[in-house]
């Protein structure tokens, strides 16, 4: 590898036509969220392409779990920055972000419209449903990571709880300012463990341990600037201050669409939610349907322009010292304490989204997808799909919102 990071002599050989071809393949047929890319990447460039060494690409995965933002975009755009430089690291992102984008703005034009066929109002009832029950997936699935992270001993365990409760009250209770508990739990097991002279089990990296790191928060300044501003800062909020995987934006978006822009009703952020589940690419698309809410069109486009533009901005700029950053003790430390308190905030958002059930054959729709995600620990997709299906036949039954 050079010392820029890329293969050498990877330039010679990966034209961008081939990355634009290839990257786009995988933005097409990325069904499965992070899981699912991963594998996809790993087959094109490791196995298939031998573009990249297995080692090579275990560390990309464990340089973009330090990162803010959702990972497997930042994957995507680091492969193909490791075989282009600038120029492929742009084309293989937008080609990789670009067909989940086309597919969720017309489907968020077709559940958010005035005035949908009834069994469009049916399908997003149906697959709302399920949504808290995918929250649930997603922090269960985080937790044995989690916790190999913070070790075995018995006072490590209890700050694992408190961290893990600190996260889930906090998402349920203070909506945008989550973000702050994320900073207080990572920062604490940064003050603990330095008490300690303690340098924490396990080494950097690990998919399960992600959580805020302090970049920012400040004041609302974009607020000024109405409701393009408001999209820009929420849609800032999403790509550069979570992490956690793409589950972690929902309590940080949720209060902000809901409650205090009032950009969607409850039952609108569900369908929204569900949406950026059902479609390829990075469940970060979800943004850009609370953007189109907002202000159509446009405001999808710059939810996801700013949405994604760290991602881009973090490898381009920050690639050649990821592995410093990876081996510093206190990042390690951070991600330790944090990772419990997204794991917990995930877990958190389950309560309010169920709240939004306005129907009662919801809540059966609900213990459906409970069983087949959390117990028989089967594919959301799927799930999504069949919860729709559901909503489809009770509106045909005669059901609400018939």
């Amino acid at each position: 590898m050079g010392p820029d990071g890329r293969t050498a002599g990877a330039e010679r050989v990966v034209g961008l036509g081939t990355i634009a071809r290839e990257w786009g393949r995988i933005g097409i047929t990325g069904f499965g969220g992070p899981p699912a890319h991963i594998l996809l990447l790993r087959k094109l460039c490791v196995e298939r392409r031998r573009w990249l060494t297995a080692e090579e690409f275990e560390d990309g995965i464990a340089a973009t779990n330090l990162l803010p933002g959702p990972a497997s975009t930042q994957l995507a755009v680091l492969t193909a920055w490791r075989l282009r430089g600038v120029p492929g690291a742009l084309v293989g992102g937008v080609c990789f972000i670009g067909p989940g984008l086309v597919l969720i703005l017309a489907l968020a034009a077709l559940f958010l419209a005035g005035d949908p066929p009834l069994w469009v109002l049916g399908a997003a009832a149906g697959a709302g449903a399920a949504v808290p029950a995918v929250a649930v997936q997603a922090a269960t699935a985080l937790v044995p990571a989690s916790l190999g992270r913070i070790g075995r001993a018995r006072g490590a365990r209890a700050r694992w709880a408190g961290y893990a409760l600190a996260g889930a009250v906090a998402a349920v209770l203070t909506g945008p300012w989550l973000v702050l508990v994320l900073i207080a739990a990572g920062l604490a097991e940064i003050a603990v463990r330095d008490g300690k002279g303690d340098q924490g089990p396990g080494g950097p990296g690990g998919s399960g341990g992600r959580a805020v790191l302090p970049l920012a928060t400040g004041p609302l300044a974009l607020g000024g600037l109405g409701v393009l501003g408001a999209v820009a800062w929420v849609a800032f909020k999403v790509g550069a201050l979570s992490y956690g995987g793409g589950f972690v934006i929902i309590p940080l978006m949720r209060d902000d669409a809901v409650n205090r822009y009032h950009w969607m009703t409850d039952g609108q952020f569900l369908n929204a939610v569900a949406l950026g589940q059902v479609t390829p690419g990075p469940v970060v698309h979800t943004v850009a349907a609370v953007g189109y809410a907002a202000a159509g069109l446009g405001g999808g486009l710059l939810a996801a322009a700013v949405a994604f533009a760290p991602s881009f901005l973090f490898v381009l700029l920050g690639g050649r010292h990821f592995d410093r950053l990876r081996a510093d003790r206190r990042v390690r430390d951070f991600l330790t304490g944090a990772g419990p308190a997204v794991t917990g905030a995930i877990a958190g958002s389950a309560l309010p989204l169920a709240a939004s059930l306005g129907y009662g054959w919801q809540w059966g729709v609900l213990a459906g997808a409970l069983l087949w995600l959390v117990l028989a620990r089967r594919g959301v997709v799927l799930a999504l799909l069949a919860a729709g299906a559901a909503g489809v036949l009770a509106v045909a039954a005669g059901l609400p919102p018939a």
